[in-house]
Parts: C-alpha cells; structure tokens; sequence
C-alpha cells in the first residue's frame, strides 16, 4: 500500500485519521505542524500528504505551496483536511497545489474514497509519464 504523510495538529484527528489510513494497509509519517511536515516530507517522499488546512503557525495552504514549489515534493498529491467547506474554499485549497479536499469531521468511506482516488489518479499520471 502506499506511505502517506498526515500534518495534523490535533490529536484526536491525527488518532482518527491515522486508524482509517493505516486499517487499510497504508503505512503513516505523522506531523503536527507545517515545518515538521515539510522535512518528513522532503526526507521520506511519500505517496500522498494529508494537509490540515488550519495549522499553527504556518498554515496548511503555506505549506501545500511550499511542498508544490519543490522539485523534491512538489509532484506528491495532497488531500486538505479542513473543518471550512464555504464557497470559495476550494478555489483556495486548489489554488494552493492540493488535489483534493475531505472536511471534518473525518468519515471513514470519505476519507478512504478521496485517498483511493489520489493514489490511482496519481499512478496513473505516472504511468504516462513513463512511456512518453
């Protein structure tokens, strides 16, 4: 399965997440903030982020920008965790560099759904960036 980054802050997020990633076979780096996560990031190269939007310090749109604008990350999808689901909130997180976004509170089908279609989206752009 793939190796997933969560940057979370909160404890019971990162708990929750964490048991619905790792029930189905994926294997976790876990941060909880943006500087933490951008160097696990950086060092481990994971398959996928899962950016908490609402971090302390640098927030996960910062961070989002900061790993899009890295030759070493900056291919790596990220999926927002966000607790905001307004209009216009979207637009922001896409702008931003994130794929896709999951709000909370976290559901199980959800999560795994939007993770699912990461991955496959991502080896698949993968794939035809080999043979071309």
């Amino acid at each position: 399965m793939a190796r997933i980054l969560i940057v979370e802050d909160t404890p019971a997020n990162m708990l929750l997440a964490g048991a619905i990633l790792q029930s189905a076979g994926h294997t976790l780096l876990q941060a909880s903030d943006a500087p933490q996560g951008l160097a696990l990031a950086r060092e481990h190269r994971p398959d996928l982020v899962l950016m908490d939007i609402q971090l302390p310090g640098m927030d996960g749109l910062a961070a989002t920008r900061a790993l899009k604008s890295d030759e070493r990350t900056g291919g790596i999808p990220v999926l927002a965790l966000t607790a905001f689901a307004m209009k216009g909130d979207e637009e922001r997180m896409r702008a931003a560099g994130c794929a896709a976004y999951v709000s909370k509170p976290l559901r199980y089908q959800q999560l795994l759904a939007a993770v699912d279609d990461l991955l496959v989206h991502d080896a698949a752009n993968n794939e035809q960036g080999v043979g071309s």
